[in-house]
C-alpha cells in the first residue's frame, strides 16, 4: 500500500473519531439535562415532608432545572465547536456556528437573569436576610 493511501486512511479514521467525539459530547449534554430534570422533579415531589414551604421548594426546583439547562447548553456549544472547527472549517459552517453560539449565549444569559435576577456581567447581590427591608427601601432612605 502506498504511503499516500495510508495517510488518507489515517485521516479518514481521525475524522470519524472526531465525529464520534462530537456526537458523544452531544449525547452527554442531553443525558445530563434529562438526568438533572428527572432528579430535580423527583426531589420536588418527594421533599414535601421537609419544613420548607411550597414557594421555597419551587424556587429550588426552578434553580436546579435552570442550572442543568445552562450546563447542557455549554456542553452543546463545545460539541458544535468540535464538529465545525475540526471537521468542516468552511466559511459557511463557521458562520452557522457563530449564529448557534449567539443563540445559545442569549439563552444562557436569559437563564442567568431568570435564576439570579441579574445580568452575567453584574456583581452578585448579597443575600437578603430575614427582617431586612430590601434594596428598594434602602435606596429611598436618606
Amino acid at each position: 500500500m502506498p504511503p499516500s493511501d495510508l495517510l488518507a486512511e489515517f485521516v479518514d479514521i481521525v475524522v470519524q473519531l472526531i465525529e464520534l467525539a462530537a456526537l458523544a459530547i452531544e449525547v452527554l449534554a442531553v443525558g445530563l439535562i434529562i438526568y438533572v430534570i428527572a432528579m430535580a422533579s423527583y426531589r420536588f415531589f418527594t421533599d414535601r415532608k421537609t419544613l420548607e414551604d411550597a414557594d421555597t421548594r419551587f424556587y429550588r426546583y426552578n434553580e436546579r432545572l435552570g442550572k442543568s439547562l445552562l450546563l447542557g447548553l455549554e456542553i452543546l456549544v463545545a460539541a458544535d465547536i468540535v464538529r465545525t472547527v475540526a471537521l468542516e472549517p468552511s466559511f459557511n459552517n463557521v458562520a452557522v456556528l457563530g449564529l448557534l453560539v449567539l443563540i445559545r449565549t442569549f439563552l444562557s444569559w436569559s437563564l442567568v437573569v431568570e435564576l439570579e435576577g441579574r445580568w452575567p456581567w453584574q456583581p452578585k447581590r448579597p443575600p437578603v436576610e430575614e427582617g431586612e427591608t430590601g434594596e428598594i427601601e434602602a435606596k429611598i432612605a436618606p
